[in-house]
């Protein structure tokens, strides 16, 4: 066991609580962006991966793979509500167990809020919140029964800021550091942690149209203090953080990856 006795008192910092050796997680939309940095992060701690998705590249898969660690696909439409009992069995089929669930999948719409089309609300509502939300239900009542696990959901800067032309991805991730909150009040003394992970702007294909936008790039550049957008890679520390031993005592909180926006 890998030990750093630390200079105060000397207290023992154990770098094994950081290890996922052992552990599978399932990961939904972790094939892109930053789904699958989240996916070679917790990969490279150790954990065996289970992308859940539409469709799965399998050079993904190929790039887990070579980190020392299974990795399986399940091809599968999040909107189908009344089939997560089949997926979470599906994956138990790959796996024998779940110990770490993240609700990566993620989608956005810009509209102005007086033509804001109601199909694209009830879509991001649906992906963005209810999907997260029933996933939770779903492969949490498998990590009651055993008594532990471990479920990070992706929230966002826009879960404290209303942003602009874009109300449902607001509200939807708004809702999920709520549900969050609830749920870790109710599962925290059962053994599983529920706690969430706020991106700031990160550089993903979901950011092309602010990208290119040469006047609301700077301003967001100007309100980062790191000075620059976040890479996907940068969502690795807080994700395996939060699904290993060392976020044990950690329930309903959201840690923003941001460069500093929140704290400008």
């Amino acid at each position: 066991m890998d030990k750093l006795t630390a200079e105060s008192g000397g207290s023992v910092i154990n770098h094994s609580l950081f290890d996922l050796t052992g552990k599978t997680a399932v990961i939904t939309g972790g094939n892109r962006g930053l789904g699958k940095e989240i996916s070679l992060g917790l990969a490279g701690a150790g954990a065996d991966i289970v992308i859940v998705a539409r469709a799965v590249d399998e050079t993904v898969l190929d790039e887990i793979r070579k980190l020392g660690v299974k990795a399986a696909k399940v091809e599968f439409d999040l909107l189908n509500f009344g089939q997560y009992g089949e997926l979470l069995a599906r994956c138990k089929e790959l796996t024998g167990s779940i110990d770490i669930l993240i609700n990566n999948a993620g989608v956005q719409k810009r509209h102005d809020s007086t033509d804001f089309p109601k199909q694209d609300w009830d879509f991001v509502m649906d992906v963005n919140a209810n999907a997260a939300f029933f996933m939770c239900q779903t492969f949490g009542a498998h990590m009651l029964e055993n008594g532990r696990g471990k479920i990070i959901n992706l929230a966002s800067l826009l879960s404290y800021q209303g942003g602009l032309r874009v109300p449902a991805y607001a509200a939807s991730k708004g809702a999920v550091i709520q549900f969050t909150k609830s749920l870790a009040n109710e599962w925290a003394h059962r053994g599983v942690n529920v706690n969430a992970i706020a991106p700031g702007y990160m550089d993903t294909e979901m950011n092309t149209a602010l990208l290119a936008d040469e006047t609301r790039n700077r301003q967001i550049l100007d309100r980062i203090p790191a000075g620059r957008w976040g890479k996907p890679e940068d969502m690795q520390g807080a994700a395996v953080f939060l699904a290993s031993a060392a976020s044990d005592y950690l329930h309903g909180i959201t840690i923003p990856v941001d460069g500093g926006w929140l704290g400008r």
